[in-house]
């Protein structure tokens, strides 16, 4: 897929407030800090089309992007950021699980991981959560460039194995990197299948 527009929509304090339409969405969650603004730049090519920011915990609304005028990418807040206040934590779970439930034009989860370490029980809870209310989800290994190439087939192998442990198969996986662009083409190719889906 070539992507030759890329541009902010609208951002929405909950589900009510997005935006009316028919096209494919593609929303990307994760923990906080785990590289989700800097992928969803390099998959788009706009270096700054997403807020990146060294602060975990900067995205606080549900942000569309619209791609080539056809469909849209979703930033959905990070969770797991323990420094908000409880009353924050509260708001933002029921935005985030708010946007997943009952966003009809949702077609895919893109669920977030870093690579760099080892299974965390907050991704897991959040991963039975979504098979249990059946979400179509994907897992997207981040920053494998801070990782030799062993030592990340390593580790995301044994990620898989261990929800293996739990599931009787696997949702989609890509590894990816926002620096050196690995996964970019996987993951666009993927999204251009699923964009032959009706909704």
């Amino acid at each position: 897929m070539i992507i030759n527009t890329a541009r902010f929509l609208i951002s929405s304090p909950n589900v009510d407030k997005c935006p009316d339409g028919s096209m494919h969405e593609y929303a990307f969650i994760g923990r906080s800090n785990v590289g989700k603004s800097s992928l969803i730049n390099m998959l788009t090519g706009r270096r700054d089309l997403a807020m990146t920011s060294s602060t975990p915990g900067k995205t606080m609304t549900i942000n569309h992007f619209v791609v080539n005028d056809e469909w849209a990418i979703v930033d959905l807040p990070g969770y797991g950021y323990a420094r908000r206040s409880k009353a924050d934590r509260e708001r933002l779970e029921k935005m985030i699980k708010g946007y997943i439930l009952n966003r009809l034009q949702m077609t895919n989860l893109f669920l977030l991981i870093d690579s760099r370490h080892k299974p965390q029980q907050i991704d897991l809870d959040f991963m039975d959560w979504l098979g249990e209310n059946g979400v179509p989800f994907a897992i997207v290994f981040t920053k494998l460039d801070k990782l030799s190439s062993n030592a990340g087939k390593k580790l995301t192998g044994d990620y898989c194995a261990a929800l293996l442990e739990r599931w009787e198969e696997l949702p989609p996986v890509f590894r990816t990197s926002s620096e050196d662009k690995r996964g970019r083409n996987a993951i666009l190719d993927y999204i251009e299948e699923m964009n032959r889906l009706p909704l």
